[in-house]
């Protein structure tokens, strides 16, 4: 850095020892601080609204109460300046797209180096996004035209409408108590879920549950 300015930091995890290993961490790069940690997305806000608005913000995609997925939209909305990474397990293209669609800078796995940790930092504070290899070859693969593989673009971009039925789908509620919760008709909710059998190639609903907790929609 050309200057003695570090870049400030938000982290959010829910499991404590991680959290606080990454702040230390952090902390012990000479270009970050870590002005604030929180437990949950709802934590998070509540730091933000105080007046801790940070550069970059390192958010856990499994989080209770409100999780990364609703913290990065929320972070996109509200603060759109400030530069999301997501520390998940999740690699699938439709996590991946998700997330993009929110705003999301970057993503790291959690088994991952200090030193890639450092260099995803840098790269989202002077560049404005971070993608390792892998990710970069999940995301080309989606606009590529393979016909052995039928899984496309079009299949990741799921609509606001079919991740919350996907959602309430892996619950124990009955269809029509679905609809009744999505203010629907059954009839929708029929016409949603043969949809999703199509678009996602699954044959039942225990399919739509196990593709919603793979792909990060639902997480426990």
């Amino acid at each position: 850095m050309k200057s003695n300015k570090k870049f400030k930091v938000i982290l959010a995890d829910d499991h404590i020892l991680l959290r606080d290993a990454l702040a230390r961490l952090i902390n012990s790069f000479d270009e970050f601080e870590v002005i604030s940690v929180a437990g949950d997305g709802k934590e998070l806000v509540a730091a933000v609204e105080a007046g801790h608005v940070p550069h970059i913000v390192l958010l856990d995609l499994n989080m209770p109460r409100m999780d990364g997925y609703e913290t990065a939209h929320w972070l996109y909305r509200k603060h759109p300046t400030v530069k999301t990474l997501i520390l998940t397990m999740y690699d699938s293209e439709i996590a991946l797209i998700r997330l993009l669609q929110v705003g999301v800078k970057g993503f790291l796995k959690k088994d991952i180096h200090p030193t890639e940790l450092k260099a995803a930092l840098l790269a989202v504070a002077e560049n404005g996004y971070y993608y390792a290899q892998d990710t970069t070859g999940k995301l080309a693969s989606l606009f590529q035209k393979n016909n052995a593989r039928p899984f496309s673009l079009e299949n990741a971009m799921l609509s606001e409408i079919e991740i919350e039925f996907l959602k309430l789908a892996s619950t124990d509620l009955t269809y029509k108590e679905i609809a009744h919760a999505m203010k629907i008709t059954p009839r929708s909710i029929d016409s949603y879920r043969d949809s999703l059998f199509d678009k996602l190639d699954v044959k039942s609903r225990v399919g739509l549950a196990i593709y919603a907790v793979k792909n990060g929609i639902v997480t426990f």
